[in-house]
């Protein structure tokens, strides 16, 4: 289990070598700069970098994953030059494990599947939409979950990706009647009172791009009664 290393000015760093750093996000992080304006994550760690090593200058820093604004969990940067192409490669070609926690209030179907859609995104609404037969320009959609524990009145799933699409969890759960506590986009009735939705990043696995080592790294919970009611 991966404990917090430093939570100053709540960034909270789970593990951290001369190549890569590994942060447990807020809800309502984002990881790179957008049009809101807000300042990202990725500032935040370079501010933190910058700040612990006492470092000259531009801290370098590169993203090497992304994570939905309203979720939590593990997220990787890399801190050299070197480790951002091969942490790149790690993602792109799947080597990397990841597993998801979610909320939701309905139960599955069943208690253990494998879900395959093709997602279409509408950058309109920036929401993919999932459809069980391959339709034009949707991208194949490949996920496995299992009710890890049933709560008073939610259901904690444990989801594994196969792929990488747009929203894919949160698009593929709601196509099965199950959204994800606090998603409105997808269909849950009502929002999270941080306006986070309950979906958390909770485990990632990887050979580390430097060293070759196998890293894991788990990522704590949310602080919320909910999620402590999980564990």
């Amino acid at each position: 289990m991966s404990k917090i290393l430093s939570n100053k000015d709540n960034l909270q760093v789970i593990y951290e070598d001369n190549h890569i750093i590994i942060v447990n996000k807020r809800a309502g992080d984002i990881v790179q700069g957008d049009k809101t304006g807000d300042k990202p994550l990725s500032e935040v760690v370079k501010s933190y970098i910058k700040e612990k090593y006492n470092k000259p200058g531009n801290v370098y820093l590169g993203v090497a994953h992304r994570l939905d604004r309203p979720t939590t969990g593990v997220i990787v940067f890399a801190k050299t030059s070197k480790a951002l192409p091969r942490l790149n490669k790690i993602f792109a070609e799947k080597d990397a494990k990841k597993i998801y926690w979610a909320l939701v209030k309905q139960m599955p179907p069943k208690t253990e599947d494998t879900l395959i859609h093709w997602l279409k995104k509408n950058p309109k609404n920036n929401k993919s939409t999932a459809h069980s037969k391959e339709i034009s320009e949707g991208k194949k959609a490949i996920l496995h979950y299992k009710i890890l524990k049933k709560l008073d009145h939610y259901y904690l799933l444990e989801i594994q990706l196969e792929t990488g699409r747009h929203h894919q969890i949160r698009s593929q759960l709601s196509s099965i009647g199950c959204p994800i506590k606090g998603d409105l986009k997808y269909g849950f009735d009502r929002s999270n009172p941080d306006a986070s939705i309950s979906l958390h990043a909770r485990g990632l696995s990887f050979i580390h791009p430097v060293s070759n080592e196998k890293i894991h790294v788990v990522a704590p919970l949310p602080e919320d009664p909910l999620w402590n009611a999980c564990l």
